[in-house]
């Protein structure tokens, strides 16, 4: 199968899976994120196989963490009904950033970011990609009715940095490994810290401006 096609069908596959298992329940929503930190752990596990795993555990177990326990669904405080929203929104965000960076880095990149660490990153994607991470944020504020429109915007404004600065740190360790991808269970991507790695700062700091906001 064409490399690019093989990528686009798992991708659409893996974000149907993470936003059917985000939204239709309650339960589901808390397994596909225990599944998640799971093979996180995993993968990060051989990643530092013979090393030091402290800081690097710590990096996977902190998000996922979070997002279970900290109450970043509307439940988590009052009796209210399951409102996976503000998930969903981060979600959303994250995949426009990666995607319009992508693209932009493809086709535009020539000023690399950190080629030391991750080669392909330039600063024309990274451009790209907040921009439309902005526009996309303005227009589903329209869907998100729950999320302040002026929160949504923060989100929007702060994703593409933590989202970088996630990826950064998982292709140090998989640099220090001498991998190209964490793992290859979907095809076209690598590992589920591939695609998870945008998260790991970016939740933390959603939940820092819950509790600021």
């Amino acid at each position: 199968m064409n490399e690019n096609l093989k990528r686009t069908l798992s991708g659409i596959l893996y974000m149907a899976v993470m936003w059917t298992g985000t939204s239709y329940s309650e339960t589901t929503f808390s397994l596909l994120f225990a599944i998640l930190g799971i093979l996180s752990i995993y993968e990060m596990w051989k990643l530092r196989r013979g090393k030091n795993k402290f800081l690097a555990f710590l990096y996977i177990l902190s998000p996922f963490c979070l997002i279970q326990l900290s109450g970043m669904t509307e439940n988590s405080y009052t009796d209210t009904p399951f409102d996976p929203s503000l998930i969903l929104l981060m979600l959303v965000l994250t995949w426009t950033f990666d995607t319009f960076a992508y693209l932009f880095g493809v086709t535009l990149g020539k000023h690399k970011i950190m080629p030391s660490i991750s080669p392909k990153k330039s600063w024309e994607g990274f451009a790209g990609g907040f921009l439309f991470t902005i526009i996309i944020a303005y227009i589903t504020s329209e869907y998100f009715l729950t999320i302040n429109r002026q929160f949504i915007m923060i989100v929007s404004l702060i994703l593409p940095f933590t989202a970088t600065l996630g990826d950064f740190i998982a292709s140090h360790y998989k640099r220090q490994a001498r991998v190209k991808d964490s793992g290859n269970i979907i095809p076209g991507h690598g590992g589920i810290l591939d695609r998870m790695d945008a998260f790991t700062i970016t939740i933390p700091m959603i939940y820092i401006l819950i509790k600021l906001l």
